[in-house]
């Protein structure tokens, strides 16, 4: 990681859905940072043979300064991050976190607050609620899940939110229509999604047709960098040659030879790891470039973009 980091002892641990287990994060040498809601943290994992960096959004109530609160869903395909999460790490452990960094806060201005949740994307949205309490907004919150899991916190939702929590358990047969849910909401409604790419393009789509604003559509999504051929890169400055593989990212091969890269999200939409490239054709995998930007070829997210060929040069 290029920032200060926070040492943190896991205090508790709580299987609040199948697949998903809750950490509970206390500060070991000083007191936790403040947070707004929608904030992430990086958790650092020291497994081998390399350690994992994976974003977790804080589901803490972010006036609560005791502890931060994250949820780990078990992936299928993991890389390693969750899976050391939900089997490595114990009651009492120590593991190393970032500050908190927010890129998906609500627009407080909003006239109504749309919550769309996928999985273990409610958990944003669980720092969201106490700050719409206390700010008297107007919102509702729409959770899609697969009850034998994820659907984590349903029970507390619904019993705290009331009418205004609506729960979609698509392994009982519920389905949430997306055109029905944005075709009748109030001028100056904001939607906010996080969740699957899937759920997120769905929003988007369906929210251009109805004539929605893009910039009123607003989501957050920690996908893993996913695998691709594998290829050598230069690092211009030095003359060193680094080799990244089919399943490592070229962000982590760069910290792993202890190459200074600023990073935030880990997932391509921050822009933080903005990385020049002198030669080499690139696969864009982010969605924080433009096409024109993409176009030129002469600079790259390193976190999930890759070489489309077997060589690259970089600015480093």
């Amino acid at each position: 990681m290029s920032i200060d980091k926070i040492r943190v002892q896991v205090t508790g641990i709580e299987q609040v859905a199948p697949l998903i287990r809750e950490f509970q994060l206390k500060a070991v040498d000083a007191e936790l940072m403040p947070f707004s809601p929608g904030s992430h943290v990086v958790v650092e994992m020291p497994d081998t043979p390399r350690p994992h960096r994976n974003a977790y959004s804080l589901l803490s109530d972010p006036r609560d300064g005791g502890c931060y609160r994250i949820a780990v869903r078990l992936q299928e395909h993991s890389r390693g991050g969750s899976r050391y999460m939900h089997e490595q790490v114990k009651v009492g452990d120590e593991l190393w976190i970032t500050p908190p960094a927010n890129l998906f806060s609500p627009l407080w201005q909003a006239s109504k607050h749309i919550l769309i949740a996928g999985g273990v994307g409610i958990t944003p949205f669980m720092s969201y609620l106490p700050e719409l309490e206390r700010e008297g907004a107007h919102y509702e919150l729409h959770y899609l899940y697969r009850g034998k899991q994820t659907g984590a916190y349903r029970e507390q939702l619904q019993q705290s939110l009331g009418e205004r929590c609506f729960l979609y358990d698509a392994d009982a047969g519920a389905r949430c229509d997306l055109r029905e849910l944005l075709s009748d909401q109030p001028r100056g409604s904001h939607a906010y999604i996080c969740g699957p790419q899937s759920l997120i393009a769905g929003v988007q789509e369906v929210a251009a047709e109805l004539g929605w604003p893009a910039s009123y559509i607003h989501f957050e999504a920690f996908a893993a960098p996913q695998p691709g051929n594998p290829f050598e890169v230069e690092l211009s400055r030095s003359g060193r040659t680094l080799k990244v593989a089919a399943d490592t990212s070229l962000l982590e091969a760069l910290e792993e030879a202890d190459v200074p890269v600023t990073s935030l999200c880990r997932g391509g939409v921050c822009g933080q790891c903005l990385t020049p490239v002198v030669s080499g054709d690139i696969e864009h995998r982010d969605e924080f470039l433009t096409a024109a930007e993409r176009e030129k070829g002469n600079c790259m997210m390193p976190c999930v973009s890759r070489a489309a060929g077997k060589r690259l040069v970089l600015d480093l």
